[in-house]
């Protein structure tokens, strides 16, 4: 980074009479989502094109007023224009955890306008840093067929040990780290639940599951994770980059709200 930066500047969002001020932080992979995760990915979407959807069912007692019907769910859809792809926030819709930690955001794609069913998915929980979510939609969206393979796994780990991440050293192949073993992308198991189009998950043994990327922070080792995202077997692997080289990209995110579990590991500069 060009800038001075003070890992002691104030930036407490709590404070009385104060409005928190805005500062450049790094890396962005310990950033968080500065509590616009939303606002974040659906300004890329509407610049995209996409049309947003708000989905709500709830419950209305007799004679009582249209402001007091109680929500029992809620999600946005936005919908690419050839309504090949789409993204759902999901966290206010009673989402399932990936880590620990509630999904936010829900990104499928499929091959055909005609089918219903998604041929992958992608799952990105709370504090994953927008500015990655967003460049795997742009990513997506300039896709010509959004659900076709594409590249391999080395495109995964180029992006991010271009940034200067590591390999890890017992799966060079398949997995990667930041210099401080803090944050990782990996290549294996998904976790339970994880949808995907490809006929095996159709005709798989019980117990046996497919491969794809994961990536999550996790501060203290051991500890809760700061944020979660998991890619689905058929996601193509130039997509998973384009969110990989984000995530560990070493240009500096303007923030206003930081993660408490990473705040003493942030470098910060005022912006101006």
């Amino acid at each position: 980074m060009e800038v001075p930066l003070n890992p002691d500047a104030p930036l407490d969002p709590a404070a009385h009479n104060q409005f928190p001020a805005a500062c450049w932080v790094g890396p962005r992979h310990l950033a968080g989502d500065d509590g616009r995760l939303y606002d974040t990915v659906a300004d890329t979407l509407s610049t995209l094109g996409w049309t947003s959807l708000t989905m709500v069912r709830g419950r209305q007692e007799p004679d009582e007023e249209p402001e007091n019907r109680q929500v029992v769910r809620s999600i946005v859809l936005h919908l690419s224009p050839d309504t090949l792809r789409w993204a759902q926030w999901v966290l206010a819709d009673e989402p399932f955890l990936l880590g620990d930690l509630p999904i936010a955001w829900h990104v499928c794609a499929r091959t055909d306008a005609n089918s219903p069913l998604a041929q992958w998915s992608a799952y990105f929980t709370s504090d994953v840093p927008g500015e990655a979510v967003a460049d795997f939609l742009v990513a997506l969206d300039a896709r010509r067929h959004p659900a076709a393979p594409s590249g391999g796994r080395e495109l995964v780990l180029e992006a991010v040990t271009g940034h200067g991440w590591l390999l890890d050293i017992d799966q060079p192949h398949a997995g990667a780290m930041d210099a401080t073993f803090t944050s990782h992308i990996s290549y294996g198991t998904v976790p339970p639940l994880i949808q995907d189009g490809d006929p095996q998950t159709l005709t798989r043994e019980v117990g046996e599951e497919l491969d794809g990327w994961q990536a999550w922070s996790e501060p203290v080792l051991g500890g809760r994770c700061l944020w979660a995202a998991s890619f689905s077997s058929s996601v193509p692997d130039d997509l998973v980059a384009a969110f990989a080289r984000s995530v560990s990209s070493t240009a500096p995110v303007l923030r206003r709200v930081l993660p408490d579990s990473t705040r003493d590991r942030l470098l910060r500069a005022p912006a101006i």
